[in-house]
């Protein structure tokens, strides 16, 4: 009994996972154009037509951008809060709704928790999937968390969560100083240190593996996210620690089987877009 999970990609530019079991096909998150999460799934041999449903964390175009397309273009049904399908303009008739801390079940095991998360401008949430008695947390967009939060992520076997910036990149970079300090602020998005620090409160001898997304491409580098998360949770963790890009899918993580996929650029050919 195995859950998969795929990052098709993940960044300012898009946003996307795939969970996979022997039954379902779910997404959570569309922040692909139509063609390009077309392409994306074709890497791993699976069509847009055979998903499930996708489930939407918030409104934002990099996380459900894709949503109305992916409807209008094939039928696909969606999952969101109310004010997540409004102002993506979701069609009811493909549109179901769920509110915080509901639990969504899809197929006859696997099951998603719906956590609220603060974040600005926005209705997010975090999702906790459970699956053969092992959990997975997928949790992107947030300035800070909730004593919630960490209660329903505590001890999770795979934990996938954002380390958007680096402090020191952030403070000397481009960006106006209004950006700076709304991507600091509790609705804006976690540092690399901010990512450390929940981590070291979440993570046990359960947490098997942990991905680091959505960083950013001005304001990080994937060395510094994973060594700043590790000085916090070294003592505490003794899986592995990957980054997601923006430009995937690269890995395939299994829950319920100690096995990771490496999606390599052999695979990733096999299958062409028209």
């Amino acid at each position: 009994m195995t859950l998969r999970i795929t990052h098709l990609g993940t960044g300012s530019r898009g946003n996307s996972t795939l969970l996979e079991t022997s039954e379902v096909k779910v997404l959570v998150d569309l922040g692909f154009s139509g063609a390009q999460l077309q392409k994306r799934l074709a890497m791993l041999n699976i069509t847009p037509e055979e998903i499930d449903c996708a489930l939407i964390s918030h409104h934002h175009g990099d996380h459900g951008g894709g949503a109305n397309i992916a409807q209008r273009k094939w039928g696909m049904n969606i999952l969101a809060n109310e004010r997540t399908a409004q102002e993506l303009d979701l069609d009811p008739k493909l549109t179901s709704y769920f509110g915080p801390l509901d639990v969504i079940r899809i197929g006859d095991q696997l099951s998603i928790l719906t956590v609220p998360v603060p974040h600005s401008g926005s209705e997010n949430v975090a999702f906790v999937a459970s699956y053969g008695g092992e959990r997975a947390a997928i949790i992107t967009d947030l300035g800070s968390w909730t004593d919630e939060l960490i209660k329903h992520v505590y001890g999770c076997e795979h934990i996938s969560i954002e380390a958007n910036y680096d402090d020191q990149k952030l403070n000397s970079g481009p960006y106006p100083y209004s950006l700076k300090e709304r991507i600091r602020g509790r609705g804006g998005h976690l540092s690399n240190n901010q990512t450390g620090q929940f981590l070291a409160q979440v993570s046990t001898k359960n947490t098997r593996n942990i991905i680091l997304t959505h960083l950013s491409e001005k304001n990080n580098s994937p060395h510094l996210a994973e060594s700043t998360v590790l000085y916090y949770i070294s003592e505490l963790f003794e899986g592995d620690i990957f980054i997601s890009s923006q430009d995937g899918p690269e890995m395939t993580h299994y829950i319920g089987e100690n096995d990771i996929e490496n999606l390599t650029p052999t695979k990733l050919n096999r299958v062409e877009i028209d």
